[in-house]
């Protein structure tokens, strides 16, 4: 009987969420994966990459997106509204990490057990696989072993170059072609690495989980600029750093307090604000980034099973509560009753779509959205 009335609220909550969804997005697309992703990498406009993270094999997928998206005119007359999968490939280990060398048809991974990556070629010659190519090896396995919360972080350039490391110590600039390396970060620290990120051609921004940022040069072997983090009295040792194609920074700790700077200056603070963590989120490794075609926007995923949008452009120079822009709760409403907690793994912004966001859960669900500004 208790399970008949569970699945009735639950059908009731789905129901109404269904209802507001009419309002409150212009495309909405659900999809299930046979396995939870961590990752969600654009390799085009129209194709998105996710692997998944069992110890053992795990399969990498391209995905299309539903052709009813894409559709300019006439959706309703658009019969696809699935994904669709158009090449595949599978994995031995883990996937940690995956970036797309922008492009090309290549991609690369990291298992999250080591710093090396290994290289993989999405089709091509009229194949459908996703084929391991090679590998690169990272600096230092023995330094990453001793790091174990440590994930290798990953930012590729046109010249296939790739800058890669799990940890300040570990960072260099590798060529794939030839594996020769260009360039190594020269730090007295060895801190796990919550993002990388290209702010130029050569320029780059390495965020650690303490907070810190390094910027540096590859054209340079002057020592990296080191800015430390906007500290205060019982915050937890354990930030997500991003970048913004324009320059901005956005620091955002495990309680909820986000910081934002420019990368001339990442120390300083043009603005401060404390972001909603539900009961239980608070400690969670969170996930931020910058909205590609809408600015002064960011998501903010890992805090539970919601993906939060905000508008920094109003934040003030002192922290205050501040209220999202929109809230994404499709995971949490649309899991089974008996299912364990949901939490969101991932999201990405659409590259070019200005509100459409990609995001994944720990159910195996991935959600497509294009949601509506309620405030314009």
């Amino acid at each position: 009987m208790r399970s008949e009335m569970e699945a009735t609220d639950f059908q009731d909550a789905l129901d109404d969420w269904f209802m507001e969804s009419m309002k409150t997005y212009k495309d909405l697309h659900v999809y299930q994966l046979e396995d939870p992703t961590q990752v969600l990498e654009w390799t085009s406009g129209k194709t998105v990459c996710v692997a998944g993270f069992h110890p053992s094999k795990n399969e990498i997928l391209q995905l299309h997106l539903p052709r009813k998206l894409l559709a300019d005119e006439n959706k309703g007359l658009c019969a696809e509204r699935d994904f669709k999968v158009v090449h595949g490939g599978f994995t031995d280990g883990p996937v940690r990490c995956l970036t797309h060398v922008p492009g090309t048809r290549c991609i690369v991974t990291n298992d999250g057990l080591t710093s090396d990556l290994q290289v993989w070629s999405v089709g091509g010659d009229d194949s459908d696989a996703i084929k391991l190519t090679g590998r690169v090896k990272g600096r230092s396995n023995r330094r990453r072993r001793s790091l174990p919360g440590a994930v290798c972080r990953v930012a590729a350039t046109r010249s296939s170059q790739v800058l890669h490391g799990a940890a300040s110590g570990d960072v260099r600039l590798t060529e794939l072609t030839s594996g020769q390396v260009l360039y190594t970060l020269e730090t007295d620290s060895d801190e796990p690495l919550s993002s990388l990120r290209f702010v130029g051609d050569a320029v780059f921004l390495a965020g650690c989980s303490n907070g810190n940022v390094y910027v540096a040069d590859t054209r340079t072997p002057a020592p990296p600029r080191l800015h430390p983090p906007p500290t205060s009295p019982g915050d937890p040792a354990l930030w997500q750093t991003e970048a913004s194609p324009g320059g901005a920074v956005v620091r955002l700790s495990a309680c909820g307090r986000a910081v934002m700077s420019d990368t001339r200056s990442p120390g300083g603070a043009a603005g401060r604000a404390r972001l909603e963590v539900p009961p239980g989120g608070r400690g969670q490794e969170g996930g931020v980034s910058w909205a590609p075609a809408l600015d002064s926007c960011i998501a903010v995923s890992g805090f539970g099973a919601a993906v939060r949008i905000y508008d920094t452009s109003a934040w003030p120079t002192e922290p205050r509560d501040v209220p999202p822009l929109f809230e994404h709760r499709g995971h949490a409403v649309s899991s089974q009753p008996a299912a364990a907690a949901v939490l969101v793994t991932a999201h990405v912004w659409h590259p070019e779509r200005p509100r459409t966001l990609l995001s994944a859960a720990s159910d195996g669900s991935v959600h497509l959205w294009d949601w509506i500004d309620g405030s314009q």
